[in-house]
Formats: C-alpha cells, sequence, structure tokens
C-alpha cells in the first residue's frame, strides 16, 4: 500500500468518527479508562519505586539493623516463635564495638510511639503536639543513620549520655509548631511530663511516603530513655561495617557475637534478625506487585469494553456502507484494500481513545505529584509506549472481524443493497 492510500484511509477514518461523534465518543470510552488507569497507576509506582530506592541507598548498603523478630511484622501479632525470643539488650551495641573490629558503628535505640500502643506528648507554652515518635539514642546514632541530620545546635552527646541529662533533638515539624517564629535551641519543652532542654533539630525529611519521617521524631540520650521509660523493652541496633572490611565478613563476625552473647547452643537458629536497608523496597515491591494486578485487572476490563464497542461500531458501519462497499468494489477495489480501509478506521478510533488517555493519566501523575510531594508520580516513556500499543492492539484485534466480513462481501449484493 502506497503512502498516498495510507493518507487517504485515515481521512476517511476520521471523517466517519466526525460524522458520528456521540458513537464514537462513547465507543472509544472504554478504551480510554483502560489506558489511563495503566498510565496513572504505573507512573505513580514508578516514581515510588525510585522514591524508596533513593532512600535505600541514602542509608547505604554497609548499614544493617538488628532486631527481635522479621521486619514488616505487626508488634501487635508476633507469632510465638518471635514472642519468646530474649529481647535485644540495651548493652548488646557496646558488647558489639568490642568484639567486632570490623564495625565502624554499632548504636542501641528505643522507640515509643503510637504503633506499639503507647503515646506520646510535647508542649511548649500554649502550644502541644500529641503524635510523635520518642527516640532513645547514643551519640553514634547519626554515625549509623545518615537520615538523622541535625540542622541547628548539636546532637546527643558522650556526656549526655553517661549522666542521663534531659535534653532533646526535635524534628523539623514538631519545631515549626512550637516555635513557629522563635529559635528552638536552649528552650526547655515538657515531655511526657518531664522537663527537657532543646539541644537540636534535625534537618527536614521527606519521610516515606505519608508516614513518619524525621520530621516528627523527638530524640533523647537512650540512657534516660531507660530511666524514664521502663516499660519499653522493645530496642533495636543499627550497625555499620568499616570501609575496607568485607561485608559479608563482618555480618558473619555480628552474627557470631550476638549468638554468644545471648547464648544460643550450636545447632538452634538465631533468636534475632540481621535486616538490610534492602527490605524496605522488597516490602514495597511485594505491596506493589498486588496493586499492579489490581490494575491490570481494571485496565483489562476497560480495554475488553472498548474493544467490544469497536467491534460493534465498525460492524454497524459495514452495514451502514454496504453500497459503498460495492461501488469501491465495482471500480477495482481489492479485498485487501476494502479489509485495511476499515482496519484502519478501527485503528484510528482506538488509538484516539489511546492518546486521550494518555493524557489523562499523565494529568492525574501531574496533579498526585504537587498536590501529594511524598508521591512523586513519573511518566516514563515506556509505559507511554505500552499505553499506544494496547490501544493499536485492541484495533487490530477486535476491528479484523468486521474488516474482513466487509472485504468478504459480494459486490453485486452490495449494489443491490438498500
Amino acid at each position: 500500500m502506497t503512502f498516498s492510500e495510507v493518507r487517504e484511509n485515515v481521512f476517511v477514518a476520521a471523517d466517519t468518527i466526525r460524522s458520528h461523534k456521540m458513537r464514537s465518543s462513547l465507543t472509544m470510552l472504554g478504551i480510554v479508562i483502560g489506558v489511563t488507569s495503566v498510565i496513572s497507576v504505573a507512573s505513580i509506582i514508578d516514581g515510588l519505586n525510585k522514591f524508596v530506592q533513593d532512600r535505600v541507598d541514602a542509608l547505604g548498603s554497609r548499614t544493617f539493623f538488628i532486631t527481635r523478630f522479621p521486619a514488616g511484622q505487626d508488634p501487635s501479632r508476633l507469632a510465638l516463635k518471635y514472642r519468646t525470643r530474649k529481647y535485644i539488650d540495651y548493652g548488646d551495641a557496646a558488647y558489639l564495638r568490642d568484639a567486632c573490629p570490623g564495625l565502624d558503628a554499632a548504636t542501641t535505640f528505643g522507640t515509643r510511639a503510637f504503633f506499639f500502643g503507647q503515646q506520646n506528648s510535647i508542649s511548649y507554652g500554649g502550644a502541644r503536639i500529641e503524635r510523635l515518635f520518642l527516640r532513645g539514642a547514643q551519640p553514634e546514632y547519626l554515625q549509623a543513620i545518615p537520615l538523622f541530620a541535625v540542622e541547628q545546635g548539636r546532637f546527643i552527646s558522650k556526656y549526655d549520655e553517661q549522666h542521663a541529662r534531659p535534653v532533646v533533638v526535635i524534628g523539623m515539624d514538631i519545631a515549626d509548631t512550637l516555635f513557629p517564629r522563635i529559635d528552638p535551641v536552649g528552650k526547655m519543652v515538657r515531655l511526657n511530663g518531664g522537663l527537657y532542654e532543646v539541644v537540636g533539630v534535625f534537618q527536614h525529611d521527606s519521610g516515606m511516603f505519608v508516614g513518619a519521617s524525621v520530621d516528627q521524631f523527638a530524640v533523647i540520650p537512650l540512657s534516660d530513655f531507660h530511666k524514664n521509660n521502663p516499660d519499653v523493652r522493645e530496642l533495636a541496633i543499627a550497625f555499620t561495617v568499616a570501609r575496607g572490611s568485607s561485608v559479608e565478613d563482618t555480618k558473619e563476625a555480628v552474627r557470631e557475637a550476638m549468638r554468644k552473647r545471648r547464648r544460643v547452643t550450636s545447632g538452634r537458629p538465631d533468636d534475632f534478625e540481621i535486616i538490610s536497608p534492602d527490605f524496605l523496597s522488597s516490602l514495597w515491591n511485594q505491596l506493589t506487585g498486588a496493586l499492579a494486578i489490581l490494575t491490570g485487572v481494571i485496565s483489562s476490563i476497560g480495554l475488553l469494553v472498548g474493544g467490544i464497542g469497536v467491534m460493534n461500531i465498525m460492524l454497524i458501519s459495514v452495514t451502514e456502507r454496504t453500497s459503498e462497499i460495492g461501488v469501491r468494489k465495482a471500480i477495482g477495489a481489492r479485498r485487501s484494500d476494502i479489509r485495511v480501509q476499515f482496519l484502519m478506521e478501527a485503528v484510528f478510533l482506538t488509538a484516539a481513545g489511546g492518546f486521550i488517555g494518555i493524557a489523562l493519566g499523565a494529568a492525574i501523575a501531574f496533579t498526585v505529584r504537587h498536590l501529594l510531594p511524598s508521591v512523586p508520580a513519573h511518566v516514563s516513556y515506556l509505559w507511554v509506549g505500552l499505553g499506544v500499543a494496547m490501544s493499536v492492539g485492541v484495533g487490530i484485534f477486535f476491528g479484523y472481524y468486521p474488516a474482513n466480513r466487509a472485504a468478504n462481501l459480494d459486490p453485486i449484493v452490495c449494489l443491490r443493497y438498500e
């Protein structure tokens, strides 16, 4: 087929759609819904995947955590084999620093938060915040977890830790709420009923999507945390492998040291978990996998409905234009010419719906990105190309039968049709 014939078929298809605007719009609706759902959800998932990976990269590949139970477990619904494990001890990190020369840093920390069934409050003057995360940490905490960086003032010192001093480093959201127009460093706040001196403010942190971030944290010396929160027993350890040391060898040394410390006999499994930051991306991939399947089902239904609509409108078009088909065949049109003409009309119809769906999906992703900066939706060329391919494929698949039916009509019968 020559270029002029292709162009002529495209113009004929466009004229057909324009002459039946309402019918064509309703037919394209299923294609639009299917492609829009694919583009918008895929854009959001792609953006979030990049965001999660950036957060994991920020922690570094040499940072690990030791906990009593695996990551992703609900602390209130632990299996029996995890509930019977020993708790992490306040002195475990100091023991690891002495026992494992390959470590760059090791620190124990504890958290008091609402998801453990515990409540916190911090106030200054007439301002009060109740939904915050209280964490007890050691001076090595910043070295082990670089996401916590101090912007104003300082972090907890060894002197603060040794003397269980009532000092606190607060997140940016807490500082903005309690001290909207004054410098918070040096001020006294009431934290869970006790007076604490604010010695520092953390840098702003975007957090994980709409979840907790450093901005909602208040960090106090671990020794003071232990003294004032005897009910909190669920601790964790963060450690980093020193540059020049083998990551795997150091992890194994830490594992052996913890087994010795916790008196785990030979042949018994570990009663603790060593977790890599990669668990965040793995957990997220599991969540988005289910979301992608759901999106695929929704988009498939939309495309199926749109495809059936395309087949229906093309069959009606073949019936309405039976005389036209007879005239074209009488003046020399081949079956292939008729088939391509109607197939081009079906593809033109679905492609138009696909481009509208891509535009709407991109608009949704753009809106989400600006209304919720913590959800960095990103439209990739891969999904745009896939949206075009899906819409064109639907047009070819569902348009072939009507086009073939038109091509096989007897020209004599067509010319006598009224």
